[in-house]
């Protein structure tokens, strides 16, 4: 539950008054620690130290990385204060998260269409149902788009009949990703990518959208990456000499520890094979 959307606030100032909104779905609840820092950010928030609103929501956020009203929270406080890049960045990780969050998606189309990127626009806006209170507002965005939604999901559902399976029949070069290691996929086409210097993981979808889709005090060094057919990804977190399991929608456990210098790794039936350059040698371990 967004229990205090810094937006609407920032915009109510001059009425009087707070609104809630709901969600679509609730997600798990957030962690003790991650709700106190959270609660810390929106006191600082309410006396206007913005500065330490962000640093209290980016801490909750890395105690909890499925901390939606964390993002949402932090990303307003950006777009309020003209940082337009780094709002849409945060938007776009509660989409990675919460991919029926539409008022993340009408964000990340209207922070898009004014950073000059209109068809990234397009794409956000196209996900938008016409149930959503959130439609109405992307007819303000598609109007600055010289279209309207209507004909934006139409072009969607003809592109999508178009590239039935875009990303294996297409050959295509993605570039600017620091320093890539391991790589997988899943089943829907997304490509997985480490990023060693950075400590994240990139996510890739078949229409060549890039998202951080994993950001985590617990990744230093990841190299190695393999999925298994449930959608979790395993990641060989070279500096910290251990394997963590990322489920689909982000969250971390560490798998297994003490392994030293692990490196590649690959999936046989419920066998995870991981190599340890640390120690010459080929580790076995059954998945539960």
């Amino acid at each position: 539950m967004k229990k205090i959307l810094i937006l609407m606030c920032l915009i109510a100032l001059s009425c009087g008054v707070v609104s809630a909104a709901p969600t679509a779905s609730q997600p798990a609840p957030p962690s003790t620690e991650a709700k106190l820092e959270y609660n810390l950010g929106v006191d600082f928030y309410k006396v206007g130290k913005y500065e330490l609103a962000m640093a209290s929501f980016r801490k909750a956020i890395e105690l909890d990385p499925n901390y939606i009203d964390a993002y949402y929270n932090l990303g307003s406080i950006l777009e309020f204060l003209k940082q337009d890049d780094a709002a849409l960045t945060v938007f776009k990780q509660i989409i990675v998260r919460k991919p029926d969050d539409y008022e993340a998606l009408y964000k990340a189309a209207k922070l898009s269409q004014k950073l000059g990127m209109p068809d990234d626009a397009r794409s956000y806006l196209s996900l938008i149902p016409p149930s959503s209170p959130m439609y109405r507002k992307g007819q303000e965005v598609a109007s600055l788009l010289q279209t309207d939604m209507q004909t934006i999901k139409q072009g969607a559902a003809t592109q999508k009949v178009q590239e039935e399976n875009p990303y294996y029949d297409n050959s295509s070069v993605y570039e600017n990703i620091l320093s890539p290691t391991g790589i997988t996929t899943d089943k829907n086409g997304n490509v997985y990518v480490a990023g060693f210097s950075d400590n994240s993981i990139y996510k890739i979808t078949p229409t060549g959208q890039r998202v951080i889709f994993l950001k985590d005090s617990r990744l230093n060094g990841p190299i190695g990456m393999v999925s298994d057919a449930a959608g979790n990804i395993y990641v060989a977190n070279y500096n910290n000499n251990n394997v963590l399991k990322v489920n689909p929608t982000g969250g971390v456990v560490v798998l297994i520890g003490n392994i030293q210098k692990p490196y590649g790794l690959h999936i046989d039936g419920n066998m995870l094979f991981i190599s340890s350059q640390g120690s010459n040698s080929i580790i076995r371990y059954k998945l539960n």
